[in-house]
């Protein structure tokens, strides 16, 4: 198996209707199941292939240490808890911080299933200012594909 190198966060751009079966099951696997969820991941290649699969339902990019932090803080959910914080994090995990533990998450020394509860995707807003075209390649204007600002995106969708 190749070493990690980078975490990548997938958010699903478009919706259900008229895709083919095979997409929606990859989409399921990457556990996007509806427009504005995001997951992380990292670069294997399973999960690249995937992400080929799919790519014309979905933006994808590396996402910076402090921005995963951000997204924990504001976007994470815990199982019967609600919205995850310092305190959850230290009081069930070796970790003092979300901080602490987004470094280690980065540095693939934690993985998310490290805090007990919390939900691997998150729920977030249709992105401020609105999406450009979600038909269109990132590169061409439109909003699908590899992206190299994936942080400025997630930003306008917390």
């Amino acid at each position: 198996m190749e070493p990690r190198t980078r975490r990548i966060a997938v958010v699903r751009v478009r919706g259900r209707v008229g895709v083919d079966q095979k997409i929606e099951d990859t989409l399921h696997m990457l556990r996007l199941k509806r427009v504005n969820h995001c997951v992380v991941i990292d670069d294997r290649p399973s999960y690249m292939g995937m992400i080929r699969k799919v790519i014309n339902y979905i933006t994808w990019g590396y996402i910076s240490k402090e921005t995963f932090a951000e997204l924990l803080r504001k976007r994470g959910e815990v199982e019967g808890y609600g919205r995850l914080d310092d305190e959850y994090v230290r009081k069930h995990t070796k970790y003092s911080s979300i901080d602490e533990f987004a470094d280690a998450f980065m540095r693939f020394e934690a993985e998310l299933d490290d805090i007990p509860g919390l939900k691997k995707v998150f729920r977030l807003h249709p992105p401020r200012k609105g999406w450009k075209s979600i038909k269109k390649p990132y590169k061409e204007g439109g909003a699908l594909g590899f992206r190299d600002n994936m942080d400025e995106l997630l930003r306008r969708m917390m």
